[in-house]
């Protein structure tokens, strides 16, 4: 129905451009959505008011002009003008009904469409470092990207979910060098461990793994001397006992950056080709352990695709720069000229030493991304990201290919509260609290659902209370408890001698006149138009709010005065009203579907 408007709407301005009153050139931007107050409708359009301006006209006016032009649109009694300049359509009584028809026909698939069937989208998300386990910020992205990629293939796209995996970087040496150091200690050797490495117990269980699996006589066939591995290092960074005026740790002495790498350069050094053994170990080890958790989760992922694999890609990418003349060379390293496609400064791909930077890696992955013929690339990164983004889409540009392709994403943080107080959480030192221990005290539908229940660049702070409540406060809660409470309506037909049949139900469906099952009917309407708009947005949080509205008004419905459900002296209004609700449960389980949250038979 929003689409037969919606083309009358545009034969109305077709012919109003014919007789010079809207210019030929006009873009209609022009919004048609479902009305709250069924009073004024059912769809209500700003047409009017958008294109008055363009047409000199005030809005009402013109809105006069579009209804003198407007065809005939099956199904709808009559339109009309209100307030400022809106257009109002009313449904005839009988087309109100049919969303009924339409959601028995396609069951799950009520709400799903084809509008992005020609897109072939790539959504990347999560791609955490591994080299911890994920914490709950982590959380919230596998979370928000899982349903954004949810929601494009329910309105057709082809979706490919793809998990960065930083294999290659210096972070995963820092834990490399850190699980080696925990080796050397359980191998009985004394040493200070630096305040830069991996400080949590998993290091030490890494570590024991590798002594557990080495198969050679010689279990020590590892170990350096630890006078080796620290020798010309410099110092660690000193703190003083005291806080400054802000709290913060004084600094007396040392460098932890300098003293890590250090340390990264002996260990490599002494190992030779065995530091891979450490650094392998230990990207399994987290690997492993991030896929167990995501999968439990619901999070899946078509491709893992390793950073290591990008060597050849990285040199491809330069060339292509280079030939395209977006590279320099100053002070011995190699520069992008990305100010010249408004990043704000220039930025280095290969250093004086001749190691490529971590943007070059970001630059032949997105290569890479291109090279694959997706027609959309969606990119989800931490809010901390943000600097990045203009730097990889002058890259895009500066490559040959459009960045208009890419869209990136932020993910702000998340706080967690308990009791009022807020919950501490750091990763370095290890005392982190971790996604899994989210989810083992508030369950996957609760984190699946608060997580995505804001705009992903608003903060969100989780109150664990409330997710794990039992009350209409929780919305998780309230609505899985509609879903529910419509099998346990169903179970009690058979003690008022109702014996529910869809097929003759719909045959009583006139006799659904409160204003509540109007909303509610309206409310079932509207979803296929809010899963588009949602996808499109991508913005989640609309389902959620939509799910949120649907089960207040059934819940509100259900306690109404004066409504009975199952009513032996009604047996027909009784049966209408069973199918109004099996629809609605349908609606509410295909919503949370789409958030991967469940929809329980029984509460």
């Amino acid at each position: 129905m929003n689409t037969a408007i919606q083309n009358a709407l545009a034969q109305a301005v077709t012919a109003l451009q014919s007789q010079n009153i809207i210019p030929q050139d006009w873009q209609n931007n022009s919004v048609l959505t479902r009305t709250k107050d069924r009073s004024h409708g059912d769809f209500a359009s700003n047409i009017a008011m958008v294109a008055s301006k363009v047409a000199g006209m005030k809005p009402r006016d013109l809105a006069e002009k579009i209804l003198a032009n407007l065809p005939t649109v099956a199904d709808i009694s009559k339109a009309e003008i209100a307030g400022p300049g809106f257009i109002n359509f009313f449904l005839n009584a009988d087309q109100r009904f049919v969303v009924l028809d339409n959601i028995a026909a396609q069951k799950d698939q009520y709400g799903r469409s084809q509008v992005n069937q020609a897109e072939k989208i790539q959504v990347e998300f999560v791609s955490a470092n591994p080299t911890s386990s994920l914490h709950v910020g982590h959380g919230r992205g596998a979370a928000y990207g899982m349903t954004v990629a949810n929601l494009l293939e329910a309105t057709g796209a082809t979706v490919d979910r793809e998990y960065y995996v930083n294999d290659a970087g210096r972070q995963m040496d820092i834990l490399a060098t850190s699980t080696y150091l925990r080796y050397l200690e359980l191998c009985g050797q004394t040493l200070v461990f630096p305040k830069n490495a991996y400080q949590g117990d998993y290091v030490k269980e890494i570590a024991q793994s590798i002594i557990d699996a080495d198969q050679s006589q010689d279990k020590n066939h590892h170990v350096r001397a630890v006078a080796d591995v620290y020798a010309e290092v410099p110092e660690d960074v000193q703190y003083a006992e005291e806080l400054d005026a802000e709290g913060n740790k004084v600094v007396l002495s040392g460098d932890k950056e300098k003293h890590i790498d250090g340390l990264i350069a002996n260990s490599q050094k002494l190992l030779g080709a065995d530091y891979a053994v450490f650094h392998q170990a230990a990207l399994k080890a987290i690997l492993d352990d991030i896929q167990d958790d995501l999968a439990d989760f619901g999070v899946t992922f078509a491709k893992w695709f390793s950073e290591a694999s990008l060597i050849e890609k990285i040199d491809e990418a330069l060339a292509v720069l280079d030939q395209r003349g977006f590279l320099y060379e100053k002070d011995g390293n190699i520069w992008f000229k990305s100010t010249e496609f408004g990043d704000e400064k220039d930025r280095v791909v290969k250093r004086r030493n001749g190691q490529t930077t971590y943007f070059a890696s970001d630059i032949a992955y997105h290569l890479d991304k291109l090279q694959r013929g997706y027609t959309h690339i969606v990119d989800i990164w931490g809010s901390d990201h943000h600097g990045y983004i203009a730097r990889v889409k002058a890259a895009i540009d500066a490559l040959g290919y459009d960045s208009s392709k890419l869209t990136v994403l932020l993910v702000q943080f998340v706080s967690l509260w308990r009791g009022g107080e807020m919950v501490q959480m750091s990763s370095r030192s290890g005392q982190f609290v971790t996604l899994r221990e989210l989810r083992q005290e508030v369950g996957n539908d609760a984190a699946r659902f608060y997580y995505v229940m804001r705009k992903s660049e608003q903060h969100i702070d989780f109150d664990l209370d409330l997710a794990v409540s039992q009350s209409k406060d929780n919305a998780v809660y309230y609505i899985q408890y509609a879903h529910a409470r419509v099998n346990s309506i169903l179970s009690k037909a058979p003690e008022k001698n109702i014996s529910f049949d869809q097929a003759t139900a719909r045959e009583h469906c006139e006799l659904l006149t409160l204003p509540i099952e109007e909303e509610i009917l309206a409310k079932l309407a509207a979803y296929p138009e809010i899963v588009i708009r949602a996808a499109n947005a991508y913005e989640p949080h609309q389902i959620g709010n939509y799910l949120k509205d649907l089960a207040a008004s059934f819940h509100g419905w259900y306690a109404q005065d004066g409504v009975k459900f199952l009513d032996e002296s009604h047996i027909e209004l009784s049966q209408a009203r069973l199918l109004l609700s099996v629809n609605v449960q349908q609606v509410l389980r295909n919503g949370l579907a789409v958030l991967g949250v469940s929809a329980p038979e029984a509460m």
